[in-house]
């Protein structure tokens, strides 16, 4: 061989691991390198629904605790999210800056039906993952032909207001329901639930008053419900709007038995609520419940809640351990990195969505035991199964067992 002609195979052959190079780097995912995985999502750090941020900061705290302790497959994960305030619009904004902008791998935990809405279109548009949505939307699980790359995570609305409505109707067969519930797809869907558990006493309900969530209060919508003199309030609203609803059935003196849907019944809310209202007014309130609730005192040396602490304590010092926000937020992390592990070392968006699709968890250390999160290319509702719990006046404590869909 020449020399000429050996530089000019030289050549050639640079030229070759050049381009397969460049296309490697073409078909590189966005967000995922040889030791990190970058995932995206918005919260309310600030604004009404400011409480809930502690979801995002759960979330957070379990990540670092993973990436101490070898990450997955050797790649840490990080989690940027972005305060939206609870505005869908900015929801858009901050979504699109983490997508177009930063190059997530995928969209996690973002707070909200609306905020999560609003963003459903353009991620499923641009193929990234909108994983496990801190919304009951049903919708986020029945319209996954349309939106395939989008999951919730928490037990749906509907099923939600079913469960209060087959235990008013068991156990309050003569129950004079009021309903207070928010404009929007959330409400509607507890309502809708509601109405499906009652069955044939569906006329039980003898009033539901809806409320936009961009005003400032609920007065007038509680003082309508008080003046039907129902003796159950069906309280379907979040953050301050929760707590309104106790202090003004409180100010007119009503005091009905309270059923609080699960996003407004975290322990600080509650005793928000006790405070405001009186201790008195909060005590008897029944909600659902599916994660361990840091105030129960049946979980006072569970191990998963003994790991909850340590890593709150680790990881988010200032936080409040009774805030059941930061379990939330743990859970969904702990399900995220299952989702991850089964998506193999060789990460895509495609695999990991093919590994959320194919859940079968068990033994979440978050999770209430005997609910498994379980998902399937058909069935996009990882949790169907809830329980019921009591608020004694500053704890919540398991009233039964586990209730399916």
């Amino acid at each position: 061989m020449t020399r000429t002609k050996a530089i000019l195979l030289a050549l050639v052959a640079a030229g070759a691991l050049a381009a397969t190079a460049a296309l490697a780097a073409g078909r590189a995912e966005p967000g995922v390198t040889d030791t990190s995985i970058l995932v995206g999502g918005t919260a309310p750090l600030t604004g009404e629904a400011s409480s809930a941020a502690n979801v995002a900061r759960g979330a957070d705290a379990y990540f670092a605790w993973v990436n101490a302790h070898g990450g997955i497959d050797g790649r840490t994960v990080t989690y940027k999210y972005l305060d939206d305030a609870y505005d869908p619009a900015r929801t858009v904004q901050d979504v699109r800056e983490l997508v177009q902008q930063d190059g997530v791998f995928a969209v996690f935990n973002t707070l909200g039906t609306n905020n999560n809405l609003a963003v459903r279109d353009f991620l499923n548009q641009a193929g990234v993952p909108q994983l496990f949505a801190a919304s009951g939307f049903s919708g986020f699980g029945t319209d996954y032909k349309k939106y395939p790359w989008t999951i919730g995570y928490i037990p749906s609305y509907a099923l939600e207001g079913s469960v209060y409505g087959r235990y008013v109707a068991k156990l309050r067969p003569k129950a004079r329901i009021a309903v207070l519930y928010q404009d929007d797809e959330y409400g509607n869907d507890l309502l809708s639930g509601l109405k499906r558990g009652l069955g044939a006493r569906q006329k039980q309900i003898v009033a539901a008053v809806k409320y936009d969530a961009t005003q400032p209060d609920v007065q007038s919508q509680v003082a309508q419900l008080r003046a039907t003199k129902a003796d159950t309030f069906m309280i379907f609203a979040f953050g301050k709007f929760a707590v309104q609803a106790f202090l003004y059935a409180h100010k007119l003196g009503w005091r009905p038995q309270a059923f609080v849907n699960a996003v407004a019944s975290s322990a600080n809310l509650m005793t928000l609520s006790a405070l405001t209202a009186g201790r008195a007014e909060t005590t008897g309130a029944i909600s659902i419940v599916y994660f361990k609730d840091p105030t129960d005192p049946r979980w006072a040396k569970d191990g998963g809640m003994n790991l909850y602490r340590t890593i709150l304590k680790a990881y988010a010092a200032s936080a409040n351990p009774k805030d059941g926000y930061y379990v939330a937020g743990m859970a969904a992390a702990y399900t995220l990195v299952d989702a991850l592990k089964r998506a193999g070392r060789n990460l895509t968006r495609a695999s990991l969505m093919q590994a959320v699709l194919g859940l079968n968890e068990a033994n979440n250390p978050f999770v209430l035991p005997g609910i498994s999160i379980r998902t399937s290319p058909t069935d996009h509702f990882p949790m169907q199964q809830v329980g019921l719990q009591r608020w004694t006046g500053d704890h919540w404590v398991g009233l039964g067992g586990i209730v399916g869909g």
